[in-house]
């Protein structure tokens, strides 16, 4: 049987869709999730987990500058720092899940995760 070109991008797009239907529906334990995505690129995350739900940026606070400069600290090289949420990924008990979890990316690596019921 030959496959036409229509067909083998057809069956790409579909194996595709199901991948990322199924990076969507998986869930770890906390344990399993601090394990595997603490210190991964956001690249690797979005790999592994899909697209976030609710994606924010950092806005840097007023006068910041003045008060780190003040300890001798300024960076010269920006920092940017991004926030992802998932929703019902993270089990913490026997079919409960956190509502949200959070995982904190500065300069494109996952440098804190929290799980969370209330926003």
């Amino acid at each position: 049987m030959r496959m036409t070109k229509k067909s083998v991008l057809t069956f790409l797009l579909l194996a595709f869709v199901s991948f990322n239907s199924y990076a969507a529906k998986t869930t770890f334990s906390e344990e399993e999730f601090l394990q595997k995505f603490s210190g991964k690129s956001n690249r690797i995350i979005l790999e592994k987990l899909g697209n976030p739900d609710k994606k924010e940026q950092s806005v840097k606070p007023t006068n910041a500058n003045a008060m780190i400069a003040g300890k001798g600290k300024e960076s010269s090289k920006p920092v940017n720092v991004e926030m992802w949420y998932y929703s019902g990924r993270v089990n913490y008990a026997p079919n409960k899940s956190y509502k949200f979890t959070e995982l904190t990316f500065v300069n494109g690596r996952c440098m804190n995760i929290a799980f969370f019921n209330k926003k």
